[in-house]
């Protein structure tokens, strides 16, 4: 089976068993393949029951300190008999850099094929940036921790190219798993996550393309090729260097900027992580419609439900967590994505000029193919109640939809001349949804 790639006529998707896909997350917090106290069968089959189709989890090269982030019952920071790390313990504690874990790759091999019978992709990060130094110093790689007491000391240096030693230990590790997962086709990797925190983004940058071409060369030799993703900033950025392996551009609560102002790039753009907005479903879902509707393929929220003692997603201590889970937010995405795939979106373009009336506060987000088809999202309602939409000259159905209920709360159709057509949308909900369709036999 083929594995998931770039979809041929719209390279701005994924397409995942002969379809173009939105791949949509709500996901436990990266642990659920290290942390090896934590269900993945309960929490993919409540993945699969919601609608989603995409987790994000972190190899084992990093973990975090109970506690870490102010995150109860953090899914990053398992309790120390808990870890599965890809290299095996020894009886004094230390981890052998010169062997693999064979429980780990037990483990590894059933979660990706319970994900794979439940038509969920994973998103496999291989390594992650170290935000303090005491996190550095828990990792199976610093040198107080491993058997061959490599790697730097300093936090500054673990991703450095002249770091050759524990360089040589992440390359070996990459080429193990690219060769233990070539076979599933619900894969995608990214190499590291958040490594533009670093003093010098150039280094990071370097080591990020070398494991890129590491991963490239291993797979030559094997039968399948997966796409490779870079997480490139938090918020938005214009990228300008990006290395050839990239075919997906991963940015971190991302502004629906992060889509307009890399669309020309022509590749899959993913808003990775979200969070840290709040404890309810409201801000999480409106990044989710505008990132989707300024052009972007993928949307990975951080869901905080999920936790080792309820990995069915349902708990609720927001006070506990910096961020927002649970059913409510999981059905809203699950509906964003049904409906984005229902209406094609991969054969439409962002078209904001469709829509001159957005001012103020309210940003309007448009996928269109002009003259047949226009997705419209409002994140709030407009100013004096009305939105204004260009339109060629037609007949026309329109569609308004509460994406919180998850369902239509007007439709009607229109004849229009052509030009400006004022709309009144529906009073009451926080944001709306706007689809413009030309009637079937209508003259274009």
């Amino acid at each position: 089976m083929t594995p998931l790639s770039v979809y041929a006529e719209n390279s701005h998707y994924v397409q995942f068993r002969g379809q173009p896909t939105i791949l949509m997350a709500s996901g436990e917090h990266y642990g659920a393949l290290l942390n090896g106290a934590f269900d993945y069968h309960t929490y993919f089959d409540t993945l699969a029951r919601a609608g989603l189709n995409l987790t994000r989890i972190f190899t084992g090269t990093y973990r975090e300190i109970p506690g870490e982030f102010n995150i109860a019952d953090n899914m990053l920071a398992p309790q120390p008999a808990d870890f599965i790390c890809p290299w095996p313990q020894t009886a004094d504690g230390k981890f052998d850099l010169s062997r693999f874990n064979d429980a780990y790759f037990a483990r590894l091999h059933d979660f990706m094929r319970y994900a794979n019978d439940k038509g969920i992709v994973v998103e496999l990060v291989f390594f992650c940036f170290w935000y303090n130094q005491p996190l550095w110093a828990y990792s199976p790689m610093h040198p107080a921790n491993n058997v061959q007491g490599i790697g730097p000391t300093d936090k500054e240096l673990v991703f450095d190219l002249s770091s050759t030693a524990i360089i040589a230990v992440q390359a070996d590790l990459v080429r193990k798993l690219v060769t233990e997962l070539n076979a599933f086709d619900n894969l995608y990797y990214e190499i590291c996550n958040e490594p533009y925190s670093h003093h010098d983004h150039s280094t990071f940058l370097e080591w990020q393309n070398y494991l890129a071409e590491v991963v490239v060369e291993t797979e030559a030799a094997l039968p399948n090729r997966h796409l490779i993703a870079r997480n490139v900033q938090n918020n938005t950025r214009r990228v300008t260097d990006l290395h050839p392996a990239f075919s997906i551009v991963n940015f971190h609560y991302a502004l629906p900027e992060a889509a307009h102002w890399n669309y020309h790039l022509n590749l899959v753009l993913a808003d990775d992580e979200t969070g840290f907005a709040g404890q309810s479903a409201t801000p999480y879902r409106k990044e989710a419609w505008q990132f989707l509707l300024a052009g972007g393929g993928i949307y990975s929220h951080l869901d905080y439900s999920f936790t080792v003692n309820q990995p069915d997603g349902t708990y609720a201590d927001w006070q506990q967590t910096p961020g927002y889970g649970g059913p409510d937010l999981r059905n809203q995405l699950a509906f964003l994505r049904r409906f984005l795939e229902e209406h094609w979106v991969w054969t439409l373009a962002p078209h904001n000029e469709s829509c001159p009336s957005s001012r103020g506060a309210m940003h309007v987000h448009v996928m269109a193919d002009p003259g047949r088809l226009y997705l419209i999202y409002l994140n709030q309602q407009p100013e004096e109640n009305r939105l204004v939409v260009n339109l060629p000259a037609g007949s026309y159905t329109i569609q308004w939809i509460d994406p919180v209920a998850c369902q239509t709360l007007h439709t009607e159709i229109r004849d229009h001349a052509g030009s400006r057509l004022s709309l009144t949308p529906p009073s009451g909900a926080d944001d709306l949804v706007l689809v413009v369709q030309k009637q079937a036999g209508a003259k274009p």
